[in-house]
């Protein structure tokens, strides 16, 4: 009996292992198919991978170095950079709507204009094209305010302050203007025809502390001054006579006070000097040669070879003497480029001036740098000698960077105490 019992369940057992399976978990259907398909990946799954990270997250990303361009690309090397010469160049920066704008603001009926109007006059202006006016002009309240006009159009203009800003600024220029009017008249001696159009002297006239009405007021010193009006219709302001006490530059003032100071000031090498195997007089005699601008930039150097030692000297000597004429003893590429015929400047006048480190240091991007007078200012960046005009702009400047008066005139008393 026990015997037929053991039959039954071996029988059973065999049974259920030989029929068919009625279903199998997935997994296991999975990799059957895989393995009766030798081409089919064993890496490819039906579940979704998409919670995973395929790539690498941006954080973590190398940045790809952007390729340098004159736009972007510095003129000196980090380690060469003078902090307070960059930075004036970059506070000028900032402050280009506020220039621009007390320029353009000034010739305006009552000195107001419609907001509408000002969002198309972004050069003008000096805001970036498409960013929102109204945002800059906030940023100056103690100098710029909006309101309503009764045409129910916003309108802006200058504040009580800034309206006293631009009184003392006319009042400074009717005191100046004797020196202005040498300025002008040194400009003109040092220009290679001895004349320059009336237009480019009234586009950078701030940039030599010109008067806005100049081109009137020529009218006023006929033993000074011509005006040609040529085929075009364009003015020309020529000048009338020399003036030999007037023909002496900046750097022969210098040398008369500071000798040794000046014939170090600029360097202009010989090739293979070290051949010549000179006696120690004449070396001294070369090392004059080699340094100091000889080339008046009152002289007629307009006619030498170009590529000649003396032109070069020339061409050193004039930018000195025009950067000496301007009040803040700096310029930017686009005030020189205005004057390159009257200076007789040629297309290597920015590689000619990195070469004169000692009187010259140049700021900024390749494409748009500013060349200052290095010996015009101090170890702290801060001009030596201070036109009135100069004063000005520093306290426009000053209300222009902040938003309570308090503050402005706080600040003013601490300057003056330092």
């Amino acid at each position: 009996m026990s015997f037929r019992r053991l039959a039954a369940a071996l029988n059973s057992i065999a049974a259920v292992s030989l029929s068919p399976p009625q279903s199998k978990p997935i997994f296991h259907r999975t990799i059957q198919s895989q393995l009766l398909n030798p081409n089919h990946s064993l890496f490819i799954s039906q579940f979704s991978t998409s919670f995973l990270v395929t790539k690498t997250p941006k954080q973590f990303r190398k940045k790809r170095k952007k390729k340098d361009s004159p736009r972007t690309k510095s003129v000196q090397h980090d380690s060469h950079k003078i902090p307070h010469f960059e930075s004036i160049v970059n506070q000028d920066a900032a402050l280009r709507f506020i220039i621009r704008t007390k320029d353009y603001l000034s010739k305006q009926p009552e000195h107001i204009l419609r907001l509408d109007d000002a969002r198309k006059l972004y050069h003008e202006l000096g805001f970036s094209r498409g960013r929102n006016i109204l945002r800059f002009i906030n940023a100056h309240p103690l100098l710029l305010e909006t309101y309503r006009h009764q045409d129910e159009k916003m309108w802006f203009g200058f504040t009580d302050l800034m309206e006293s800003l631009i009184q003392e600024e006319a009042e400074i220029m009717d005191a100046m203007e004797a020196d202005r009017v040498n300025t002008v008249r040194k400009l003109l001696m040092i220009s290679a025809n001895k004349s320059i159009p009336l237009s480019k002297l009234y586009h950078r006239r701030s940039l030599f502390g010109i008067p806005e009405d100049f081109r009137d007021r020529v009218a006023k010193y006929p033993n000074y001054f011509r005006i040609k009006v040529e085929d075009d219709g364009k003015r020309i302001l020529e000048l009338v006579n020399w003036d030999p006490l007037l023909a002496v530059s900046a750097i022969e003032k210098e040398f008369m006070v500071d000798e040794d100071r000046v014939k170090s000031a600029f360097n202009f090498p010989i090739k293979r000097r070290k051949l010549l195997d000179l006696h120690k007089d004449d070396s001294k005699k070369l090392d004059l040669a080699i340094s100091l601008p000889l080339v008046s930039p009152y002289s007629n150097g307009s006619k030498l070879d170009n590529w000649t030692v003396e032109a070069e000297k020339y061409r050193v000597g004039i930018l000195h003497e025009f950067l000496s004429l301007t009040l803040e003893k700096k310029a930017s590429i686009h005030h020189i480029i205005e004057f390159k015929e009257e200076l007789s400047l040629n297309k290597n006048t920015y590689d000619m001036l990195l070469k004169q480190t000692r009187s010259f240091y140049l700021a900024g991007t390749e494409m748009n740098w500013v060349v200052f007078l290095r010996d015009a200012y101090d170890e702290n960046g801060d001009l030596i000698h201070k036109d009135p005009q100069v004063l000005l702009n520093r306290k426009l400047y000053d209300y222009a960077n902040v938003k309570d008066l308090k503050e402005a005139e706080c600040g003013f008393e601490n300057a003056a105490t330092d």
